[in-house]
């Protein structure tokens, strides 16, 4: 079965998964998380450094660059990691086989850093100093390629699995991104970042305009097309 993904699509998948093991064996206050070594990898609220514990409970290490994209490797369950992983497996392939492998992987990473940096952006402003907990997962990259999917395929058919309702592919982006929204706005599911899930769609939606040329790149259109593979 993994062995008919695309070699793209099945990296990120296995390098996800590998991290998440590095997870669970490093332990720490938390075993889910890794405990204090992967403190660096997770992305921080800015401007709030005090350093990590001598007993290795969690604390800031504050923001650093590369945590906008090493942040989407690291996961705090295993639920998390299953559900990103699978809308990976589903949605993954067909983007991969559309755009190539370069493509594919720049719209996904794009989308995990657009995510994060709208987390950063919608943490500062809500929370400014207050702000403690950092973000872990492959949700805002997932969310893209829900987006991306939704974008060159709205009419395929596609099956929630709870509850199991088949639905265009357009229409399941509709409704997530709506769900996303009233989440974040009504802040009625604590501890689940939905603002780096509208920014993980956001960007990707960005990046696929700035491809085809159309609204807000008008005439902006890459050399070589925006779908050819490569």
């Amino acid at each position: 079965m993994f062995q008919n993904l695309p070699p793209a699509t099945r990296s990120v998948l296995i390098a996800t998964v590998a991290v998440f093991i590095l997870q669970m064996l490093a332990g720490g206050s938390d075993p889910w998380l890794g405990g204090p070594a992967f403190y660096p990898f997770m992305l921080w609220p800015l401007g709030n450094v005090s350093g990590i514990a001598a007993d290795g409970s969690l604390q800031s290490v504050g923001f650093l660059p590369w945590q906008l994209l090493t942040y989407g490797l690291l996961h705090g369950s295993f639920g998390h990691l299953f559900f990103n992983m699978l809308a990976l497996f589903f949605f993954g392939p067909s983007l991969e086989y559309t755009w190539g492998q370069r493509r594919f992987l720049i719209f996904y990473f794009v989308c995990v850093a657009g995510a994060g940096l709208v987390q950063l952006l919608v943490v500062s402003l809500l929370m400014g100093p207050s702000a403690f907990y950092p973000t872990v997962g492959a949700s805002g990259g997932v969310y893209g390629l829900l987006l991306g999917y939704g974008m060159l395929f709205p009419n395929h058919r596609v099956m929630l699995l709870i509850p199991p309702i088949p639905m265009k592919a357009r229409t399941l982006v509709i409704i997530f991104g709506a769900l996303a929204l009233f989440l974040g706005v009504t802040g009625s599911q604590a501890g689940v970042a939905h603002f780096a899930h509208l920014g993980g769609m956001l960007f990707g939606f960005g990046l696929i305009q700035y491809w085809r040329g159309r609204w807000p790149f008008n005439g902006r259109r890459p050399p070589g097309g925006p779908w050819r593979p490569r």
